[in-house]
Formats: structure tokens, sequence, C-alpha cells
């Protein structure tokens, strides 16, 4: 049944997204516009000021007004000048006929509402929850409509204080008079208790408690962690349990690779890593917290729990494995004969050279078929590794490569691509045991290697990735497999992507997730960074995030980013010290060699920083290029990526510079690859993820309630906005000339002032900040000449002269 539920959701919103286009074109589409909300926002806000003001006015001239309000006619407008009200005869009219006409002192719960839903609207800030506000506002007017009311009611009539509860109180209280009588007291304590526990979440009252002084202690503790009081509606346990019916989906594509000892033993041998957890931090936290500091914590972990970051959004849900495609790879990829063939063209061609072979196996691969040899005594390794042309002749094959010696055994591999390559999917791939009990902190499905085993590697232990490739050889899928990977294992609250995309249209699609998992510069409207200045920006603004994060990790004596979120969730640092849960950050670049040309130092110093600096507090990087020069991937930027994975290029130069060794320029395309950790290669068939399956997973993800906006980066200012700070009182001999010369060509360039004034380049550069604070030129616009914004030379001598006459 759950199957069925989730193939209908997938085939249902391709219906909904056609009702949402054609709907669109209704002349109701005007209340979607964004300016109208806006507008509406700042209605909002000064709609609560003026009530605000004209009610408390009220308090003091309500009485003194109320003869000039309750005319009528034309002598409203004749006697309103006569109104003390401090905002006038509408603020009068206003507060009289919404605190005595209606709702006495309870309608001061109108403003902040109203001021609550305007910030909402304007600014995207919720201050305070608009929801729990209301329901506190409307009770608690009611209540003291009611309580004034009845006060006043018991009175004998309306007297001077009729205002306190309003009509709409004295009505009330007439009710409940009739139904009640005295007991109307006895109701408002009974409604107030009510809605104490249940607004306020009461469970029990310890006033008979024996000993009151450790409830004292631990309330004043418990005040410190943040949101610590919703633990109780959603701890870890009922998170595990939202991610097990993910795996349910393995029963059904497992079957493909029944009999694979080799890959749950070669699994288990990297899965030793994570189990260091304990030895690690354990001692951290006796040794380096207080004794005092950790009663404290115990005690609130055994009343609250550890604190779960996944509270804020308690409901998400991982994308099911049914948005995927499952591809039908067939029954057998590679038949006995073609094994036995090649298997006989590569013995006579070794014998051909005069090479013995004592034995000979095949392992048959998604994409390659790896035969290992095994060499008579006596036979030099590098006679065979010279036959690689010649093997691939006989072969007839594309693709030849020789593994010589295969590391961790005494034999040599050569690998012969398939006639017939299986199609490995997603799915296939992330519903393994491999992927599904993974306990690794950023899990990444890379593939398949030659033995059909999944490769699932730990982006926060690599730390950074490089990824080449040509172009059309499956990088940009392999990004979108990292990214959909990460998406299908880690919670929101504990990841965030900050995606750099210089041709636009690779990952627009991941714009549905920003508020999920995206992050952004405080002032940028789109989370998918594509301009080269904001890049820039990004990317220093990172390492400001760098800075910061190991000031707090500094001050918590945690070494790395999981030893501090480990104190922090077992609530042994106070939010009040600044400290707070810190999500991993993924930094993807899908094309390196863009912004290089254009950008150049400016992209490469941070990105350098962050590879040296970034990997312990959980900033990690991937970095694609389809250009792998020296002059793309530097020796800065290659000396600080340990990790490098290369799709096919087209020379064994590229392939030396990305792998520093050959064999990339051997591999057969359409995600085959090498991957590069240390001393180690090894070859691996990347899985398949078609665009509409990124679409699919990115509106699931979307359709969830996500955080009110992206992760915000901290703010960067950058050093080209210290033109503005030129002092035009000490202008250059040659300013007016160099203005005259930039508007007459039209074209704001530093070489320009260069050529034509024979010019050091420093005293041109000094021109041009003075002519972008004159505002004669524009900012600038990396590797475009800035914009001239004087058209004409009668309009610059205007400025000139302003400029004289302000300046001398």
């Amino acid at each position: 049944m759950a199957e069925n539920t989730y193939k209908s959701n997938t085939f249902r919103k391709p219906d909904k997204k056609e009702k949402k286009s054609k709907a669109g074109k209704s002349p109701f589409q005007f209340f979607n516009d964004p300016k109208l909300a806006l507008a509406l926002g700042f209605f909002l806000l000064v709609s609560s000021l003026f009530l605000f003001i004209a009610f408390l006015s009220y308090l003091f001239t309500g009485k003194a007004d109320m003869s000039v309000v309750v005319q009528s006619g034309e002598s409203v407008l004749e006697s309103a000048n006569e109104v003390e009200n401090w905002l006038g005869f509408l603020g009068a009219w206003t507060s009289h006929q919404v605190i005595y006409n209606g709702f006495g002192l309870s309608a001061f719960f109108i403003p902040p509402i109203l001021f609550l839903l305007g910030v909402r609207l304007v600014f995207k800030r919720t201050l305070l929850s608009i929801g729990s506000t209301i329901l506190f506002s409307v009770f608690s007017g009611l209540w003291l409509c009611l309580l004034f009311g009845y006060l006043t009611f018991s009175m004998d009539g309306p007297t001077e204080w009729s205002y306190l509860g309003g009509k709409v109180g004295y009505a009330l209280a007439g009710i409940s008079h009739g139904l009640l009588g005295w007991g109307t007291f006895m109701l408002l304590a009974l409604s107030l208790f009510v809605f104490i526990i249940f607004f306020f979440n009461v469970t029990a009252i310890p006033v008979f408690v024996r000993d009151p002084k450790p409830m004292g202690n631990e309330a004043l503790t418990q005040a410190q962690p943040v949101a610590g009081y919703t633990d109780e509606h959603d701890n870890w346990p009922q998170q595990v349990e939202t991610e097990r019916p993910v795996t349910e989906p393995v029963v059904l594509v497992k079957p493909e690779e029944p009999a694979e000892p080799a890959q749950e033993v070669n699994l288990d041998v990297e899965k030793p890593q994570p189990a260091k957890k304990e030895t690690k931090q354990e001692p951290d936290f006796i040794i380096e917290e207080r004794v005092e500091t950790d009663a404290i914590a115990e005690k609130l972990v055994e009343q609250k729990g550890v604190y779960d970051p996944t509270l804020d959004l308690s409901n998400y849900k991982f994308p099911p494995l049914e948005l995927l495609n499952e591809y039908d790879t067939g029954k057998v990829q590679v038949t006995q004969e073609e094994l036995n063939q090649n298997k006989d063209k590569i013995l006579a061609t070794l014998t051909n050279f005069k090479i013995g072979i004592t034995s000979i196996k095949a392992t048959i691969g998604p994409t390659v078929t790896l035969y290992e040899i095994v060499p008579d005594a006596g036979i030099k390794i590098s006679r065979i590794k010279n036959l690689e042309d010649d093997i691939a002749l006989s072969l007839s094959a594309l693709g030849i490569r020789i593994i010589a010696p295969i590391p961790g055994k005494g034999t040599i591999g050569i690998e012969v691509p398939n006639k017939n390559r299986e199609m490995v999917g997603i799915r296939s791939v992330l519903s393994t045991q491999a992927f599904q009990k993974t306990d690794k902190e950023l899990p990444v499905a890379l593939g398949k290697t030659i033995s059909n085993e999944v490769m699932v590697i730990d982006l926060a232990k690599m730390p950074h990735l490089l990824v080449a490739g040509a172009t059309g050889q499956g990088k940009s899928v392999g990004l979108n497999v990292i990214l959909t990977s990460l998406l299908y294992k880690r919670h929101p609250s504990t990841l965030k992507f900050v995606l750099v995309d210089p041709k636009k249209v690779e990952m627009a699609l991941f714009s549905k997730i920003e508020r999920h998992y995206l992050a952004k510069l405080p002032n940028s409207e789109e989370a998918i960074i594509t301009d080269t200045r904001k890049v820039v920006h990004t990317l220093n603004s990172l390492c400001i995030e760098m800075e910061n994060r190991y000031e707090i990790l500094k001050d918590a004596g945690a070494r790395n980013l999981k030893e501090y979120n480990a104190k922090f969730i077992a609530r042994k640092l106070n939010p009040k010290d600044g400290h707070r849960f810190l999500p991993y950050i993924v930094l993807v670049v899908d094309e390196l060699a863009d912004l290089m040309m254009t950008a150049g130092k400016e992209v490469e110093t941070p990105i350098a920083r962050l590879a040296q600096l970034a990997r312990a507090i959980g900033i990690h990087l991937v970095v694609a290029t389809q250009r792998p020069s020296v002059n793309v991937i530097t020796g800065v930027i290659k000396a600080n990526f340990p990790a490098r994975l290369s799709f096919r290029v087209t020379s064994k130069v590229d392939s030396r510079t990305i792998l520093d060794t050959g064999g990339a320029d051997q591999l057969v395309g359409m995600g085959d690859m090498l991957l590069s950790s240390g001393s180690d290669i090894i070859r691996l068939q990347s899985p398949f993820v078609d665009t509409p399956e990124i679409e699919k997973i990115c509106e699931y993800i979307g359709a969830q309630r996500g955080y009110d906006s992206a992760y915000l980066l901290p703010e960067y200012e950058d050093e080209e906005s210290g033109a503005s700070t030129v002092d035009l009182a000490e202008r250059d001999a040659l300013f007016e000339e160099a203005a005259r010369l930039i508007v007459m060509h039209q074209q704001g360039s530093t070489s320009l002032i260069q050529r034509k004034l024979k010019l050091g380049y420093n005293r041109a550069g000094r021109l041009i900040d003075q002519l972008e604070a004159a505002g004669i030129v524009g900012p600038f616009e990396g590797s475009k000449a800035r914009e001239v914004l004087i058209k004409d030379e009668l309009s610059l001598e205007q400025l000139l002269n302003s400029l004289k006459e302000k300046h001398g």
C-alpha cells in the first residue's frame, strides 16, 4: 500500500503543475504579487502604530472627546477641532468605536498582532509565533473583556469605568450572570487555569516537593539551552523511526546483486572509522568540562533528553526511493564467449612478446572487466606495462588500462571495456545496505566498482573533492549524484549547500529547496550563485564563517565540528555564550575554469584558504572543471585537494594534471571515472540520475515546511566598494583630462587611460577610483569595462564645475 501511495503522488504532481500554470492567467494572480505583500506589510505596520497611539490617548482624553464623537452630520466637522485625542478626530472616533463600543482595554491586543503580521510581510522575519500570539491575544482579550464587563455589570449599570470592558464585555457579563450568577468568577478562574496548562504545556505543579532547591537550580539551567522545552514533543528515537521506512525498497532492488560477499567485507573495512567517536570524544568531555557543568548537563539530559537540532522541522520527511527511476539492466551483460575470446587474445599477445603467464582470472564489472594475470618468475612488470597499445590493438577495444601491479595483490590487472554496459541507476545504489545503514557523517554513493561493490565515501573525511572531466563525460551528473546522496541522508538542520553555477542552468532545479538546504549572502536574492562578483563575495564570506566557527570551537574546547556538536547536543554549552548547533556546509562549484579566467587570484585565494583550514569546522568543497589544465588547477589548489575524481579527459597531460598519473584518458566515458585518494586509484561507474528525478526530489522537499529563509552567511564588504571613500578634494592633476577621455570613448577602462595618457597602472587605477567616486564611471564588473555614467561632454562639464565649487 505504501508503494502505491508514493507512486500516485509522483504521477499527480505534473497535473498540479499544469493546473497552476493555467491558473496563473486568472485575474487573481495579482494577489500573488510580492509588491502587494510588501505594501500590505507597511500598511499593517502603520496601522498598528496608529491604533496603539489612538488607544493610549483614549485613556486620557476619551471622556472629553465622547461628546464630539457621538455627534452626527455636519456638526461633526464643525466640532472636530475640539477633539483632544493625539491623532485627531479619526483617532478619537476609532478608539471610541473599538474600546467603548467594542472590547474595552482588550483592544490593546490588536496592534501587536498587526505589527507582527507587518514585520512578517516586510522583513520576512518572525519575531514571535503568529499563531500562538493570536491564540493568546484572543483568549486574554475575551477573558479581560468578561472580567471588566462583569465588574461593571455588578455596579448596577454602566458607570464612568464602563470603557474597561466595552459593550461586548457588558453583554457577555449579562449572559454569564443570567446563567451562573456569581459563579462567573469561578468560570473565569477555571478557564484561566485550563488555558495556562495547555498553552504553556504545564504537566505538574511541584509545590509539595520536599526538596525544592534542586528544582530551582534546574529551572535556572533549563532556561539556557535553545528551544529546550520542545524536546518533549520529538526526540531522536522518533526521528530514527521515520527514517526506517525509506530502507524498505532495498528488498526490491537488492536481488540484482545476490551473491556479493566481497561487497559487505569491503564496506566493513571502512566502518571502523566512525567507531572512534567514543574513544575521541569521551575523554575530551571529562577533561575539558568542569564537574559542575557536567552535573548540570546530566540533570538536563535526564529531564529533557539530549538536544534535538531537527525540532524546527520535526515533521520533515526524507524523499522516498520511489521518486527515482528503476532501470532494467538485463540478465547477462558479458557472455562466457566474450570472456574466452578476450582471454585468448590477451594470452596470444603476451606470448608473441615471449611473456609467460601462470594464471588468469576475470572479474566482471558494470563497465569493464578486470583480467588479473600472474606472470612467470623473472618477468619484468614494465614489459607488460609497455604492451598497453598492443593489447588494445588485438582486442579492437578502446579504453584498455593496465594496472601493474594491483595494490595489495601479487597480480597485474588489465581492464577491458564490456561490449554491453550495465545501466547503473541511482536508485539501485541508494537502496543498498551499504548506503542505507552507513553511519558516515556525509555519505556519498559514488557508484559501483569493478567487483560490483557500491562505493560509499565520507565527504567529511576526504575532506574536499576535485572533479574533472571533458564535456559530455558525466561530470554534471556526478555532481548531481553527490547532492542527491546527501539529500537522502542528511536532515536540513545538519547540512547546508552553497551552490556556484557559472553556467546558470546546471543547478537551477535546486532553487526549490532554498529554505531547507541552501545558504546564501544576507542581501542576495538568489541562493544559487551565478555572477562572478557574488562568487568572490560568497567565497570570502565562507572564510569569515570559517574564522567565526574556529573562535566558537576554541571557546568550547573542541577540536572539530563533530566534538563541538556532541557537546552542544549533550547540553554542555550555553547558548547565551554564543554557542549554537553548527550544520555542515558543502560548497559545490560547477565550473572552476570560468571563475579562474574571469577572477583569477580573487577566486583562487579563498578556495585555497578554505581547502587548507575549513575541514575541522565542517566546511567541505566539491570543485569541478572541464578543463584540468595547470592554469585552472593551480599548484596551490591541487595541493589541498587530496581526493580527486576524474571522468574521461582528452589527453594524458590532463590526466596527469588531475590524478598525477595517466589513465583518465583511457576511460570510455558516460560516467566511467577514476577516484584517487592518496596513492590508490579506483575505477568506478557513476550512477545515472536524470533531470526529471532531480526535479521530483526538489519538489518533494520544497513542498514541505521549511525555514523562514535560507541559511545566512556572514556579510562581506568588497574592497572595491572602498572607492566611495576617495577624497575628491585631492584629485589627480590629470583627473579632468582622464574624465574627458573616458566620456569621449564611452569606455571605462584602466588600460585606456594608461595608453592615452601614458601613465603607469597604479596611477591609472587611482584615477579610475576617483572617476567612480565622482559618479563618472560605474563600479568594477570583473573582466568587463566599467559602465560610463556620463553620456555627453556637456553633462561632464557641468559635473566638473560642480566639483570645483564643492572641493576646489
